[in-house]
Parts: C-alpha cells; structure tokens; sequence
C-alpha cells in the first residue's frame, strides 16, 4: 500500500474558480472521498475535489496542469487501479443527472451517474440500458471500458451504444466527440477507456426491454463436472437472447445455502418464462435437481445479476474439455471460479465499432481467489487477451486489445493528449 501523503504541497494547491467542496489529509470525507473499491488502491491525493459541473473539473485539471501533479477523476470507485499520491483527485459524484429521450430512445447522463438512476428513468418507457451487473456501478467509466452486461449477447457491449460524448481534454477545451465531430476521438472513447479526457457527458442508446427471465439456480457441487461439461456444448446453440454464466462458489455466511458449497448457474433470458426454461432444459438434466431455484420472470431493472471479484482472468475463443476439467479442479480451492458465456452480438461489430477487443471470445473464467498452477494449466489454451472493465493491472492494459487497435489508440493519444497528461490507472501511452 502507498504511504500517507506528507509533503506541503497539498496545502499550496488552490483552486481558483471551484465551486465544489474540497477535501485535503486529515478533513473530514477525505478519507471516504479518496477510497477505491479495489482494496489494494490506497491512494493519498493532495486534495479530493467533489466538481458539480463542468467549469469545476475545468478549473482542478488547470490546476494540476499548472503544479505538475497527477490528475485523475473517480466516480463510484468500482474503475479505481492506481493511486493518484500527491495529486488531485476529482469526484464527479454530484454530476448525477440522468435524462432519457423515449421518442430517439436514447439517455443522456452525467459523469457520476449510476446504472440505477439509469435504470429508474428508463423503465416506465419500457426501456433498459446495457447497464452493467450492479445497479451501484458507475455509467461513465462502465462504458468506456467496454461494458460487458447481461443483454450484451442481444445488442452488444455498451460501448457500441454511445452516439455522442462531451469531453473535457487535457488542454482544458471542452469538445463533442461522435461520428461527426472528433471521430477518432470517439472511436477512441468506445472501449479505450479514460486516457484521452474527462467525459463530462455520455449520450447512448436504450432498448425495449421491459421484462426478463433471470435469476441464480443452485445444483450440489458435485454436479459440477457434468454441468460445465455440458455447458460447452449447450452454449453453441444458445440464441443471442439468453446469456448465462456457470459458478462454483462457496456460499457466504449470509444469504441462501449458507457455507454451502455449490455449482450456479447465473440466467438472464430477453424472452419469455416458457422459453427459457425449454433452453435451459438440458443445463438442469446435466446437474441434477436444483438445491435452489430463484429464476423467475421479473422487471430488468431488478435483475441485478452480480460479479466476481477478479484475482485471475483468461479468455478462451474455443473449450476443449480439458479446460473444464482444470476449472472444476481449480474450485477445490478458490472461493469462486465465473465461467461466463461471451458471444452473440458482441462479436458481429458494426463498420464504425470502437476498439472493444477479442470479440471472437466464446467465454471468460474469473477466479476470486489465487489458485497455484492455475495460469500455467490455462495459458495453452486461453487466447491471451483481457477486458479493460475486468482487469485490474494498468501494466496489462495493452492486452485488452488487437495489435492494430493498440496502434491506433496510440495515435489518438498522441494527437489529443501529447504531453501525457491523463497517465493514472488504465492509460495507453502517446
């Protein structure tokens, strides 16, 4: 963990024209202002700034410009993969608002918007956000790493939904970026993640969806082996309006089965009950009968579907059986290993897509918990890619993408940021 911040510049840095408030070492809401979601971020900023508009996060970018200290902005906490020490650290928190046009089906969000207000606005429209697996999770940063959600197999990473982007750049000009305007740039934003400025608007797309099938079925866990096993098949004729993840877990003290050990399967279907049932059909032959079965048809805004807390991540374009077989092995030992199914509209990109990478991923494995062995068993077989939302060291970041897609990203750095200036957490370089 880095050190308590103890140099006097924190009390040199001003911040002309800021009218938020302002938390320095030592103040009260410093501390919970600065804490990242990722235990292993204790980052010590010089000041927290909580910016309620654009002319704030203008004013504390010009200020670190003009001291020469670290710049980053945090919403909710859930992107946070580096410490800002010594610098400003920006909260867009209050910038919250949320306005959905049902007419264009399209949302228009602020940089500290949360999938819920997302969700609350949308729904009585009958629409729904590529929200993200927690309604607590953070628009902006979501989407410009990709966004890999629950409907993402039927209409695709939520980053190929923006259609406009209002973004502060390292100069302090404040331009539109869309198909029209600063294309690069907006090609850049649609998975390359914060690097290139401070998006202080995000504009995209809803789609009517009002009801889902979804919920978390729980088998023994030794069914485990027959249910994985006849995961990789079922999910090559699975239509693009089921997504569906397979988890060996061990339960927590509170909530269902407590300290039971089990094999779940994770539902989320665009259709009806009827419907995903027949589908699911031979998923539930394979384990067995349920120990508990809580899928049912209920609104999307409340399916919320949940994560895994990611210590190992590969990526596998095809599953050969050996792949399932080091997975169960590997659960004798983790506390959860996530067996994610990728696919449908997610790897059919259209002409102008952004640099969202390794489409052709059939599934994702995300293990909580360090398995040894694990990485070596998997890498003949994974094909060596990572997802900017999943990944949690900024020394990967050029995995999360092709070798062209980097290249490019790069020249889109290099033209809107040449100096470096945005370089804390997931940054590609100039």
């Amino acid at each position: 963990m880095s050190q308590p911040y103890t140099s006097t510049l924190q009390d040199e840095i001003a911040l002309p024209g800021f009218t938020g408030a302002v938390h320095r070492p030592g103040q009260d809401g410093y501390d919970e202002l600065r804490r990242s979601l990722n235990p292993t971020v204790d980052a010590r900023p010089a000041l927290v700034a909580e910016a309620y508009g654009v002319a704030d996060v203008r004013a504390a970018l010009l200020t670190a410009r003009a001291h020469g200290v670290p710049f980053a902005v945090q919403s909710t906490g859930h992107g946070t993969h580096a410490a800002c020490d010594g610098g400003v650290l920006v909260r867009t928190s209050p910038m919250a608002s949320v306005l959905v046009d049902p007419v264009r089906r399209v949302a228009r969000v602020g940089p500290g918007a949360r999938w819920s207000a997302v969700l609350a606005a949308a729904a009585p429209f009958g629409l729904a956000p590529l929200s993200g697996s927690a309604p607590s999770v953070g628009v902006t940063g979501y989407t410009l790493g990709g966004g890999l959600g629950w409907l993402a197999r039927k209409h695709g990473f939520a980053a190929d939904s923006v259609v406009r982007a209002e973004v502060l750049l390292a100069d302090g000009r404040h331009v539109t970026a869309s198909s029209s305007s600063h294309p690069e740039l907006f090609w850049a934003l649609r998975g390359g993640g914060g690097g290139f400025g401070v998006v202080t608007s995000l504009e995209f797309r809803l789609y009517p969806v009002s009801r889902v099938y979804a919920g978390f079925a729980y088998f023994p866990i030794e069914a485990a082996a027959g249910l994985v096993h006849a995961y990789r098949s079922w999910i090559d004729d699975a239509p693009d309006e089921i997504s569906t993840a397979v988890v060996l877990k061990r339960m927590p003290a509170g909530g269902p089965l407590p300290g039971r050990h089990v094999a779940m399967l994770k539902v989320m279907h665009a259709g009806e009950a009827a419907e995903a049932r027949r589908l699911l059909a031979p998923l539930w032959r394979a384990a067995g009968p349920a120990l508990l079965d809580e899928t049912r048809a209920m609104a999307y805004a409340d399916a919320a579907m949940g994560g895994t807390p990611n210590r190992h991540m590969d990526m596998f374009d095809t599953v050969p059986g050996e792949v399932a077989d080091i997975l169960v092995r590997a659960a004798e030992t983790a506390q959860t290993v996530e067996i994610r199914h990728w696919g449908g509209a997610m790897g059919r990109p259209g002409p102008d897509a952004g640099p969202v990478s390794h489409r052709s991923t059939k599934l994702s494995v995300i293990v909580d918990t360090p398995v040894p062995g694990l990485a070596e068993e998997l890498r003949p077989y994974a094909n060596g890619g990572t997802f900017l939302n999943f990944l949690s060291d900024p020394r990967r970041t050029a995995d999360a993408y092709g070798a062209a897609d980097y290249r490019r990203l790069r020249d889109v750095k290099r033209a809107y940021d040449p100096d470096g200036f945005f370089r804390v957490g997931h940054v590609v370089p100039a």
